[in-house]
């Protein structure tokens, strides 16, 4: 079952977020960008498809980054010897934060006090207790600030939440999702270019608030590897999948976790877990399961799945929406009753009525129903989001708070690991319980 983008955006009262008319080049929302590693890229790339902003500015610890993301970019923007000369230049309106993790919350704090309103790459925190500083700031301040998981910007998800609102599934009671990977990329091991060097590289600059350590090219371009600069599997991927169990269910945070991890293969590349599975129990009636490896590629399909009582929805290339069937059958055990007995049973409804209300549905027939999105993808519509609260000065759904609490997920599920025991959440500071 197919929906056009445009049918979608306007039914969900996206449509102004996504619109591709240009507004005149003076009144373009003029856009910084701190951090071009790959990821950076992609965002760039989607920001240069949406007229209503321009990339003026640019700024990166490799050299080698820089020249490529003005090459992207074009004459209209210019390289900054530091993030702070990107933030002290008060002709830009707005920052693109792509660094590694703890690095977030120093570029967020300083960008809002400086007046500009944000994009942050996930996660929005290197530490759950740095959640709680942003979203005072973003108060505060009065700007925007936005968390890049963009799925939940994806028309499947969209609809996904409208299925689950209109009681299509039922009663939700658990959620399954994973992130597999089998690749030395897909486990963060990536390239180096081949210029890379301390001349190229201002390793000061990427360490920051880190521990001081030698210079190291494996640090600097595979960074996720490290605890220094990253939560690992749960804040690269876990975080996405919160996101996207909040959006979909409109939770708040998970009241425990409980997790396990360990590194079993990539040993020589990293001080993180390659394996890492997580139980999370949410107050609002329902258990979601986490887990990934990076020792076995899993196909997508069907590794997300949200399950309810009347039906289920699988995300993965798409969306899935199928009814449960829901059917008794107490044959076998009527057949250990006298016989009698179970004659009677078929032919006296009274005595099935000793059965719990409830039990004996009719059969329903599974049904399915595919959803496939066209249009723009996912990254495109976030960061046009992102763009149309500037302008409306409303806050967009993944905004401090919620990137806060998918965050905090990630956190809960590296604190469970290392600490050996459940983790629990306190609703009322909004933080990990002590």
């Amino acid at each position: 079952m197919p929906f056009s983008r445009r049918q979608f955006l306007q039914q969900s009262g996206f449509a102004a977020a996504a619109a591709q008319s240009a507004p005149a080049a003076n009144d373009r929302i003029q856009v910084g960008v701190i951090g071009t590693g790959a990821r950076s890229h992609e965002l760039m790339q989607a920001l240069l498809s949406l007229p209503s902003s321009q990339i003026v500015g640019v700024s990166d610890a490799y050299t080698g980054r820089v020249a490529r993301a003005l090459e992207r970019v074009g004459k209209s923007a210019k390289s900054y010897p530091s993030y702070k000369d990107i933030l002290a230049d008060k002709s830009i309106d707005a920052v693109v934060v792509a660094t590694p993790d703890h690095w977030h919350k120093t570029m967020v704090l300083e960008a809002l006090a400086a007046g500009k309103d944000v994009y942050c790459e996930k996660p929005l925190t290197y530490r759950s207790t740095e959640g709680l500083e942003i979203i005072a700031a973003a108060n505060q301040t009065g700007r925007i600030v936005q968390v890049g998981s963009q799925g939940i910007s994806s028309l499947t998800q969209m609809k996904a939440r409208d299925l689950v609102r209109a009681g299509k599934l039922g009663r939700v009671t658990m959620i399954r999702a994973a992130y597999n990977r089998n690749s030395a990329s897909g486990a963060w091991i990536y390239p180096i270019p081949p210029d890379a060097s301390a001349k190229t590289v201002n390793w000061d600059a990427f360490l920051g608030s880190a521990p001081k350590r030698p210079f190291s090219l494996e640090r600097f371009f595979r960074w996720r590897c490290y605890e220094d600069y990253s939560g690992g599997i749960a804040t690269d991927l876990f975080v996405h999948l919160c996101t996207t169990i909040h959006f979909l269910m409109d939770a708040k945070a998970p009241s425990r976790v409980m997790a396990m991890g360990q590194l079993y293969r990539w040993t020589n590349s990293r001080d993180v877990p390659d394996t890492l599975n997580a139980v999370l129990e949410y107050p609002e009636g329902f258990t979601v399961n986490l887990s990934s490896t990076f020792n076995n590629q899993l196909s997508a399909e069907g590794n997300f799945q949200i399950l309810g009582t009347e039906g289920s929805i699988l995300l993965g290339g798409g969306m899935t929406f199928q009814r449960e069937k829901a059917e008794e059958d107490n044959r076998w055990i009527v057949e250990s009753w006298p016989s009698k007995l179970e004659e009677e049973y078929y032919k006296n409804p009274k005595i099935r009525e000793t059965e719990l209300p409830g039990t004996r549905k009719p059969a329903i027939h599974t049904v399915s129903e595919q959803f496939q999105s066209e249009g723009a993808d996912s990254t495109i519509t976030h960061l046009a989001g992102w763009l149309e609260s500037i302008r409306t000065r409303k806050s967009p759904y993944e905004n401090a708070l919620t990137g806060h609490r998918a965050a905090a997920c990630a956190h809960m599920v590296n604190l469970s690991v290392k600490q050996k025991r459940m983790v629990e959440w306190d609703f009322q500071k909004d933080d990990i319980k002590a």
